[in-house]
Formats: C-alpha cells, sequence, structure tokens
C-alpha cells in the first residue's frame, strides 16, 4: 500500500519538475508556450477519451443484447474514467499516462495485465475461487490428510471400514454411494 501512495505522490512531481524544466531551460519555450501546450494536451486528450468512451458504451450494449457479459469492456470503460482524470491533471507524465490509457493500442495489453494480476486475484479472493474455477469439487476439503483414525478427531485407532453412516469406501467416497446416480439433491416424499 505505501508503494501504491509512493507512486501517487511521484507522479505530480515528477509533473511539476519537468513544466519547470520546460519553461525555465529551453530558450524557445516560455512559461506561456509550455501552458498553452498542456491546456492543447488537455483538450485533445478530452476529445479522445470522449471519443473512445462513446465507442466502448457501443461495445457493452451490443454485447449486453446478445446476452454476453461486457468485462473487457467494462475494464475499459474504467481505463477511460482514469485517462480522462489524467488529461485534466496538468502535466505531460499524466498526458502520457492518460493517452496510454485512451488509445485501444496500449489498452488493450494493460487491460490483460490488470485483468492477469490485479483484477481475477482479487475477485478470487473474495468469491472463494469461483471466478477462475479453482473450486474444490472432491468432496470435503482435506479429507485424505485427517479422518477418523489416529490423526482423526477421536484420536483413537482406526477400526475398518463399517457399514454405518459417514463411513469411507476404500476408492475414497462414501460407502453406498453411487456417483453415475448422483444428483446434487433428491427430494423424495415420504410416507410416514
Amino acid at each position: 500500500m505505501l508503494r501504491v501512495i509512493a507512486v501517487l505522490l511521484l507522479i505530480p512531481l515528477l509533473d511539476a519538475l519537468l513544466l519547470v524544466v520546460a519553461a525555465t531551460q529551453f530558450d524557445t519555450l516560455s512559461a506561456a508556450v509550455v501552458v498553452l501546450l498542456v491546456v492543447v494536451t488537455a483538450l485533445v486528450g478530452m476529445l479522445l477519451v470522449r471519443a473512445e468512451g462513446r465507442h466502448t458504451l457501443r461495445r457493452i450494449q451490443e454485447k449486453l443484447a446478445t446476452g454476453e457479459v461486457p468485462t473487457d469492456e467494462l475494464v475499459d470503460g474504467g481505463f477511460l474514467v482514469a485517462a480522462g482524470a489524467f488529461f485534466l491533471t496538468p502535466g505531460f507524465v499524466t498526458d502520457l499516462l492518460g493517452l496510454l490509457l485512451a488509445l485501444p493500442i496500449t489498452r488493450a495489453p494493460i487491460r490483460m495485465a490488470a485483468k492477469r494480476w490485479l483484477i481475477t486475484p482479487y475477485l478470487d479472493a473474495k468469491a472463494q475461487g469461483f471466478v477462475s474455477g479453482n473450486v474444490y469439487v472432491g468432496g470435503f476439503p482435506g479429507q485424505g490428510d485427517a479422518g477418523p483414525g489416529p490423526s482423526g478427531p477421536a484420536g483413537g485407532p482406526d477400526t475398518g471400514p463399517s457399514d454405518g453412516p459417514g463411513t469411507v469406501g476404500s476408492d475414497g467416497s462414501p460407502s453406498g454411494f453411487d456417483h453415475d446416480n448422483a444428483t446434487d439433491i433428491d427430494f423424495e416424499e415420504r410416507d410416514e
């Protein structure tokens, strides 16, 4: 978290230093030209973000009309909001970052990297593996590690297989369990 804060503080510092250097060191650029250049890059950037935002919104609507989930387009929309904020912030470094997020050619690799290293791991942690499909589906987790027996809850010796409920067969499945006829939940009416 401290690294993110450091980067967020470093970007405006680099912008301010670059603006001061551009206004004072170059003889051909006066302070008025530097300010005009910053304003023009902000205006051109906002026009680019506006056009890309309309294109992204149209793609979202098309995907929703066909019943698809517009995940890439929603991520692009978030990047375009960030690009607009970068363009509105005066400076050359923020304008460069805004341009990287606004152009579709450079936004696609940034989107893929963000999905791989930020979005998917975060959602996987929140949804316990359901996002990427890394869900444990083979019985109870740790079933082979600590079952009934010496390392189990009772701490006594393993008595071997029995016909009682909750026993486990030699293949790791409950005794009397038929894999071929298994369903999630069987509802039966019982006459009592």
